[in-house]
C-alpha cells in the first residue's frame, strides 16, 4: 500500500496552531532590547574579559560532560552559587554605574510627563548663562584652574555635603575668588544650583575611563566622573593650559569658544516645560509649538 508524502506528512507531522497576541511582539522587542543593552554594558566594561574567559570555561564544562568526568562536575556543581555572589561582589561598580544610567535614560518622562513646574521655566537664569562665561574665560586667560559642577535633575547632596556650604548668589566676580589660587575655597569642585553656588570645595568621584587621555590632570578626570554617576554639566577651565571644557554623560568635550560654552549653558537651562499637566508625546507637542512660531 502506497501513501502519498502529504499523507505520510499529515499522520506523521502534526503542526499546531501558533497564534501570535500582540502582547508577544511587544514582549520580544523588550528582551532583544535589554538583551542588547546588556551586550553593550558588557563590551564597555570589565565584564567582557569576564565573558571570554566564562566562555573558555563552558568549553572545559563541556568536555568534562561528554567524557563524564566526574569529579570536575562535581565541582562545577557545588562551586557555581558561591561564584555567582563572589562576580556580584567583584563587578559591585560596574552593576551600579549600569543601575545609575538605566535610571537617567528617562524612558518614561520621554513619553509621559509629570513635571509640575511652569512653563518658561528655566532651570537657571539667562544672568546666571553669563555670569558663568563670563567668569570661566576671565580665569582661561591668566591660567586659573576652575572646577564647576551644575546641577540639572539628579541632586548632588551626597557631594554637596563634602564642601563648604556657601549658599550665595552665583556672579562672576564670587567665581574667580572662590577659584584665585592660595584662596582656602580654591581646591576643589563648586557646586551650582539654581542661580547660587551651594558649595565650595567639593569632592567628586575620579573617572576610571581608561580611554581618557593620559595628559589630563585631577580636575578632568573628576568632571567625567561625575557626570558619568549624574546628569550634571561640568566645566573645567585647565590650570596648565587655560583650556576651556565640559563634561557631560561622561564625554569630555575640550578647547570650547565662548559662544559654544554658552550654547551649552543654554541648553542645560531646560527653557521648555511642560505645563503640569498629564502630556503625552512631549516631542511632537513641541515640534508643532516650534512650527507655530514660525
Amino acid at each position: 500500500m502506497k501513501i502519498s508524502i502529504p499523507d505520510f506528512i499529515a499522520q506523521n507531522l502534526r503542526f499546531s496552531t501558533i497564534t501570535i497576541r500582540p502582547t508577544d511582539v511587544i514582549e520580544i522587542i523588550i528582551l532583544a532590547f535589554v538583551f542588547y543593552e546588556i551586550m553593550v554594558w558588557i563590551k564597555k566594561t570589565r565584564a567582557w574579559v569576564l565573558l571570554k574567559g566564562f566562555a573558555v570555561l563552558l568549553v572545559f564544562i563541556l568536555i568534562a560532560v561528554l567524557f563524564e568526568m566526574n569529579t570536575i562536575l562535581w565541582l562545577v556543581q557545588n562551586i557555581f552559587s558561591v561564584g555567582i555572589t563572589a562576580l556580584v561582589i567583584v563587578f559591585q561598580p560596574e552593576l551600579r554605574k549600569a543601575l545609575e544610567q538605566l535610571g537617567q535614560q528617562n524612558i518614561i518622562s520621554s513619553v509621559f510627563s509629570f513635571d509640575s513646574s511652569k512653563e518658561g521655566e528655566a532651570r537657571f537664569s539667562d544672568k546666571t548663562v553669563n555670569e558663568l562665561v563670563k567668569a570661566v574665560f576671565e580665569m582661561a586667560k591668566v591660567k586659573t584652574g576652575a572646577l564647576i559642577v551644575i546641577e540639572k535633575k539628579t541632586p548632588l547632596n551626597e557631594f554637596e555635603r563634602t564642601g563648604i556650604t556657601l549658599d550665595s548668589v552665583l556672579s562672576s566676580q564670587l567665581l574667580i575668588n572662590i577659584f584665585e589660587k592660595n584662596t582656602p575655597l580654591h581646591d576643589g569642585a563648586v557646586i551650582v544650583r539654581g542661580d547660587r553656588v551651594v558649595s565650595a570645595t567639593c569632592y567628586l568621584p575620579l573617572s576610571d575611563n581608561l580611554l581618557l587621555s593620559k595628559e589630563l590632570g585631577t580636575r578632568h578626570r573628576a568632571a567625567v566622573g561625575i557626570s558619568e554617576v549624574t546628569d550634571s554639566l561640568t566645566i573645567v577651565v585647565s590650570e596648565e593650559t587655560g583650556a576651556v571644557s565640559t563634561a557631560s554623560a561622561g564625554e569630555l568635550k575640550r578647547n570650547l569658544t565662548q559662544e559654544e560654552l554658552k550654547n551649552q549653558l543654554t541648553a542645560a537651562q531646560d527653557k521648555t516645560k511642560d505645563t503640569g499637566r498629564f502630556r503625552l508625546w512631549k516631542g511632537r507637542v513641541k515640534k508643532h509649538e516650534k512650527t507655530a512660531d514660525k
